[in-house]
């Protein structure tokens, strides 16, 4: 009968099979390591020449098999919770599909303006800086506005740009380049910039799923930092 174990592991599509495996035939020689087979066939061999005056301790025979046993069940687990960390890991389709028509935080220096204008987006620092400045530029990299975010402690600071260039004048819908420049006292600090991009298809790759960003080209899920 299936213990409860079982029948959850069976719910998530895993299936933990109740027989041992067949042998291998690859050898112990050709594979460095020694299987339940290769540990029998030594513990028959080691009672075969036993010395007859001398045998081997039935404690410490029972203690090796022991100690083989609590290894194999081991092996199990660890591959039985691969097994539930890989169907849990993956992304089904209809979740990667669920992305399309949204739009995402992640790092990236090409944005599109808002429907009502300009762009938001966010400076990850690696560091406290004393200045950090993000100027917007059209597609012909003509500098259209800088804004100075001040000091800012090491971390993620957000900002938002209106739409409007250094005269005031509207500055299109885009696309803009976005530049981050971080210092403090003088010294650079690295600086990551992150802007906000629609998705526009997705695809799944061995259970990782992508995302096709206009101006960003193809970013793994694992990128985004937050979904709008």
């Amino acid at each position: 009968m299936a213990s409860s174990f079982d029948t959850t592991l069976s719910n998530i599509g895993i299936t933990r099979s109740s027989t041992a495996a067949a042998p291998k035939t690859t050898t112990a020689a050709e594979s460095g390591t020694l299987n339940q087979n290769d540990f029998l066939k030594l513990m028959t061999a080691q009672m075969q020449n036993q010395d007859p005056f001398n045998p081997v301790d039935n404690t410490q025979m029972v203690a090796q098999m022991a100690q083989f046993s609590s290894l194999a069940g081991i092996s199990e687990m660890n591959t039985t919770m691969k097994a539930i960390s890989d169907k849990l890991g993956a992304t089904s389709a209809s979740d990667a599909m669920g992305y399309v028509g949204k739009t995402v935080l992640t790092e990236g220096s090409t944005a599109y303006g808002r429907t009502g204008g300009g762009i938001a987006g966010s400076v990850e620092l690696a560091g406290a800086a004393t200045g950090v400045n993000v100027t917007i530029s059209d597609m012909n990299g003509v500098a259209l506005k800088t804004m100075p975010l001040g000091a800012q402690a090491k971390g993620t600071v957000g900002y938002d740009w209106d739409g409007k260039d250094s005269t005031g004048a509207d500055a299109g819908s885009g696309p803009f380049t976005v530049s981050i420049n971080a210092q403090n006292n003088g010294t650079s600090v690295a600086a990551t910039g992150l802007v906000w991009a629609p998705v526009q298809s997705v695809s799944t790759t061995t259970g990782t799923t992508i995302l096709t960003l206009p101006g960003i080209g193809e970013v793994p899920v694992s990128a985004v930092r937050q979904i709008g």
